[in-house]
């Protein structure tokens, strides 16, 4: 094995499937820090056939002293924007050109080669070629889309004219920005127009963020909704329900609350932990209801932390605390000292001392999302249902992630609680400036 290093460089991607057996980068020492250039998730990758996951998500890497039941505490320290414009919008797939699946088997209609490799030929939604016959690969099109700009100060984008989307469109790896070992076609190559000088506030996050799955699963589908097309499907990466629940990690979620000083807590399948990311967003609205958003590349800086003996079933997170729902919010000094009065006038000899925590949950629609985010936390805690759901209900929330089934599920937790499952000082750590 290589020399265990502090910080690791990452600038080398999957082609679209996560394999537990492929290698892994490092190893990276417990506490050390990932830099990444990552590449734009979604649109890029879903016109280029030979990425067979729907995503281009950086290679993973081996944590030092991460194994099987163990978690991986990812603390996002920074993320930046390096993209100058992009592409994107709703997306209808095309009948005939893939096996079951648009985003993991494309098919040439012309020759029938399987993930072809791709030429481009000009601009617009054509434009994508077959490498062998030229015919049109496209597995999917645009139906209402937009070319964004973004301001140097990485604080606004403005969605562009016909004239200067086809600028952006005839050079789009100049505009788009993504690493020299990326392999995707610039999604600015469509050049969609369908809205033009709209503005929209950046606020970038990472779609992709976690541990490698412990069967190989396409990276976009490595979650209980997306994982769901793979269940019986025509083509190499099929599974059934129960394969599915029981590798995915959920790494991809697509959640807007996963950004700079947030922390996900990821749980460990395959030795080594395997982080990965990727999927870089300018900003979105909770539930990425197009089915897309504006993918960028960009830089981002992680360091992880090895949480031994902490077995979970899927992704925690620990969000921003100006992300936490209203009601899960950390009590401030006034209201603590109100809620003891009241105590006290009922008799009452202490209050619970609690911290906020965010379960991911995951599933075909957005109800199986919410049912499995609860049953994960009722688990983990040794506790029925219905508390997890008063809880949630009083002292948190249930908010979508994506649009049909990522949901979190944000509730308070009683410190003794947390200590018993070992996840106490992580959170702390996270809200320690708390008023």
């Amino acid at each position: 094995m290589s020399k265990v290093v502090d910080t690791l460089f990452v600038n080398s991607f999957v082609d679209g499937i996560l394999d537990p057996k492929k290698e892994m980068l490092g190893p990276l020492k417990d506490g050390g820090h990932i830099v990444a250039n990552t590449a734009p998730g979604c649109w890029g990758p879903m016109i280029t056939p030979c990425l067979k996951g729907g995503h281009e998500v950086t290679q993973p890497v081996f944590i030092e002293g991460a194994e099987v039941g163990d978690a991986v505490a990812i603390t996002i320290q920074s993320i930046n924007v390096t993209s100058i414009a992009t592409a994107s919008g709703s997306d209808e797939p095309i009948e005939g050109r893939f096996l079951g699946d648009p985003f993991v088997a494309v098919k040439c209609s012309g020759c029938g080669t399987l993930n072809p490799e791709t030429v481009i030929k000009g601009i617009g939604q054509d434009a994508i070629r077959c490498a062998t016959c030229d015919a049109d690969i496209t597995p999917f099109v645009i139906p209402n889309g937009y070319t964004m700009a973004f301001d140097e100060a990485g604080e606004i984008g403005l969605t562009l004219s016909k004239e200067a989307t086809e600028k952006v469109a005839r050079n789009g790896r100049h505009y788009m920005r993504p690493p020299e070992n990326s392999v995707q076609n610039p999604v600015v190559t469509f050049a969609p127009h369908d809205l033009i000088g709209t503005v929209a506030r950046m606020r970038p996050f990472l779609g992709q963020l976690g541990t490698t799955p412990s069967k190989a699963l396409p990276d976009s589908h490595n979650a209980g909704d997306f994982g769901s097309f793979l269940v019986g499907a025509p083509h190499d990466y099929a599974v059934t329900q129960e394969e599915l629940d029981k590798h995915r990690t959920d790494g991809h979620m697509d959640i807007n609350r996963v950004r700079t000083r947030s922390t996900l807590i990821c749980p460990v399948k395959v030795e080594g932990g395997g982080v990965y990311l990727g999927d870089m967003h300018a900003m979105q609205g909770d539930g990425e209801i197009a089915g897309h958003t504006a993918d960028v590349a960009g830089i981002v800086h992680l360091q992880v932390h090895v949480l031994k003996d902490v077995e979970l079933e899927g992704p925690i997170l620990l969000p921003n605390e100006e992300d936490l729902p209203y009601t899960a919010k950390l009590l401030t000094r006034e209201e603590k000292h109100t809620a003891e009065k009241l105590a006290a006038a009922w008799k009452m000899n202490e209050v619970e001392e609690s911290l906020p925590l965010s379960f991911v949950g995951t599933g075909a629609t957005l109800n199986e999302a919410t049912d499995n985010g609860l049953e994960r936390a009722a688990h983990l805690f040794n506790a029925s249902v219905p508390e997890i759901m008063n809880r949630a209900t009083i002292t948190g929330s249930i908010e979508i992630g994506r649009n049909p089934g990522v949901v979190t599920v944000t509730f308070q937790m009683p410190v003794n609680a947390l200590k018993d499952v070992k996840l106490y000082d992580v959170i702390d750590q996270q809200y320690k400036n708390r008023a």
